[in-house]
């Protein structure tokens, strides 16, 4: 499923959510974004997979279902500048899409 979010410059924004399930996000754009995959809650959370953006690159994110996805998950990003993101989300981790052709 394709989405488009604003986010805002300068912060970690969450784009979705994961509890008792998985997901696959692909991103492109911006260039210079960063985004992660946040698992738990506070100070006793971890960042994992954390990526750079590079505009043309197709990058993916994944939330495994059956091991971290029992805490709780979310996919964020952290633009330079205030901007719709742009990215094809696939809840429940079918990683059967492997790159989607997509133009986003």
């Amino acid at each position: 499923m394709l989405k488009t979010k604003r986010v805002k410059a300068g912060t970690w924004e969450t784009l979705e959510w994961f509890w008792n399930t998985g997901g696959v996000a692909y991103f492109r754009a911006p260039r210079g974004a960063t985004i992660k995959v946040r698992y738990g809650v506070g100070f006793v959370g971890k960042d994992r997979q954390k990526q750079t953006l590079n505009g043309t690159d197709v990058k993916k994110l994944k939330v495994d279902k059956y091991y971290y996805s029992l805490t709780r998950a979310r996919m964020q990003i952290k633009v330079q500048q205030t901007t719709d993101v742009r990215y094809y989300v696939v809840p429940g981790g079918d990683t059967s899409v492997l790159t989607p052709d997509i133009p986003f």
